[in-house]
């Protein structure tokens, strides 16, 4: 999520509607990792020479990766090699800095244009039937006001020069979270959905979930959000349970053909050598489950000075890259940051996010393998939808298998010790004989699969 923060349209829509969930593996995964570009290694040198001048006071050091250029890379970094300095850490006068980012930079945000939703009405027909009290209306309609205010458009200037933008060229409106966070997230846009369907925007909700599969056919999976600095990580995948959503209220058809690839994709990523792993239980049963693991061992660069100044209590490099791996892992979760993913939780380079298999993930990777097979249904795709519900019930058993803990009567993310990483052929048992360790308790869930005469439905309840 975007560091936590859930826009209030998206949380009081959802308060306002029913909370209730419903609902061939053989693909082969292919994953672009973007290196860091030029243009985000320049703005990670500006967002700390920022720092040195402006101070930490207000300090964001994101706002820096989301400047876009006016000029070329080369004349902006001339011009910035060539800013007069003093001092012994050659510390740039805050005149001189402000001059220059006035003149060589738009301002972040000014690459994504307003824009009216073609959908949004004022109060549309059948709009949360069960709330009738007339103040709580009036209230609700206000809120659903803020889906104009929270709508974009990438500007023309980021399709034809992405190279001054490390905003990414998405072919269809977005909604933003609002305030910081002007670009598209990925968990974010499940929420946005839910709010948007309540809203009966439905041509909106469509167009976000074409945003996501753009993401997912440049890359092999959909990002973290949709900024060249997110190119190394995804977020909690819900891309599925999005589409589910949609055409649960529209029966889009053309809609499901089209993200079915897509999902496809998805699932083999997160069941890819770096995500998967595999564990032996207590009956000598193998079961395969899934971690966060971004592809980076590097400063965040939307974070890059904070990220730095925690790595500097690590001596070596291999320990600084493995903190930086799991950070940016960290925040592949969504949980970012929580105590969950530190061995010492009053320590917070003592992340371990690869070392934990989450309870969470694994919940959101089943129900993806539900819709999948739902979806599959519906476009007459027998032999997929057969093997994605094989592919759930593996995966039920699996959680059950390593996660429950009988005694406390929870599920519980399960860790390996000191951060040992098993490797794709070992199983759990092979790489770790510590198989009673739990990272730490997370909601109980009530997992329920059935048919009914409206398709698959999954339940997660809280306990």
């Amino acid at each position: 999520m975007a560091q936590q923060i859930l826009n209030p349209v998206f949380f009081s829509l959802l308060f306002l509607t029913t909370m209730t969930l419903t609902r061939g593996l053989s693909i082969k995964c292919r994953v672009t990792v973007v290196p860091t570009t030029p243009l985000v290694t320049f703005l990670e040198r500006v967002q700390e020479t920022a720092l040195d001048t402006f101070g930490e006071k207000n300090f964001d050091a994101k706002l820096y990766v989301d400047l876009s250029l006016k000029l070329n890379l080369s004349k902006t970094e001339k011009a910035f090699d060539g800013l007069p300095r003093s001092g012994e850490n050659g510390t740039v006068s805050v005149k001189a800095l402000k001059e220059f980012i006035a003149t060589y930079f738009d301002d972040a945000g000014d690459d994504l244009l307003y824009y009216d939703p073609v959908d949004f009405v004022p109060e549309p027909e059948g709009f949360l039937p069960k709330v009738k009290n007339p103040e709580v209306r009036a209230w609700a309609l206000e809120v659903h006001a803020l889906w104009k205010n929270l709508s974009r458009k990438v500007s023309d200037g980021v399709r034809e020069q992405p190279e001054l933008h490390t905003l990414l060229p998405l072919p269809e409106a977005v909604v933003v979270p609002g305030s910081r966070f002007i670009e598209v997230y990925y968990w974010d846009s499940y929420w946005v959905i839910r709010g948007l369907l309540s809203s009966k925007m439905y041509e909106t909700a469509k167009a976000i979930v074409t945003n996501l599969i753009f993401l997912v056919d440049t890359y092999g999976y959909v990002l973290n959000g949709s900024r060249a600095y997110y190119t190394n990580r995804s977020q909690p995948p819900l891309l599925s349970a999005m589409v589910y959503e949609i055409y649960n209220r529209t029966c889009d058809v053309e809609l499901v053909r089209k993200a079915l690839p897509a999902l496809l994709k998805e699932h083999a990523f997160w069941n890819s050598e770096i995500h998967k792993v595999t564990i032996q239980d207590a009956q000598g049963c193998n079961h395969n489950l899934s971690r966060y693991y971004a592809m980076w061992n590097k400063p965040r660069p939307e974070s890059s000075t904070k990220d730095k100044e925690s790595a500097s209590k690590f001596l070596s490099n291999s320990e600084k890259q493995q903190f930086y791996h799991d950070i940016a892992s960290a925040a592949e979760s969504g949980w970012d940051f929580s105590t969950r993913w530190m061995r010492n939780t009053s320590e917070f380079t003592t992340l371990s996010t690869t070392s934990i298999l989450p309870v969470d993930l694994n919940v959101y990777i089943l129900k993806m393998e539900l819709d999948i097979a739902f979806l599959a249904n519906v476009l007459g795709n027998k032999a997929t939808m057969e093997s994605f519900l094989e592919a759930a019930e593996a995966r039920k058993n699996a959680i059950n298998s390593v996660f429950w803990n009988g005694e406390k009567g929870q599920w519980f993310d399960y860790r390996l010790t000191n951060g040992t990483i098993c490797k794709e052929s070992e199983t759990w048992q092979a790489c770790n004989q510590n198989q009673n360790v739990y990272a730490s308790n997370f909601i109980p869930l009530w997992i329920d699969l059935f048919h009914s005469d409206k398709g698959f439905t999954f339940l997660i309840q809280s306990a």
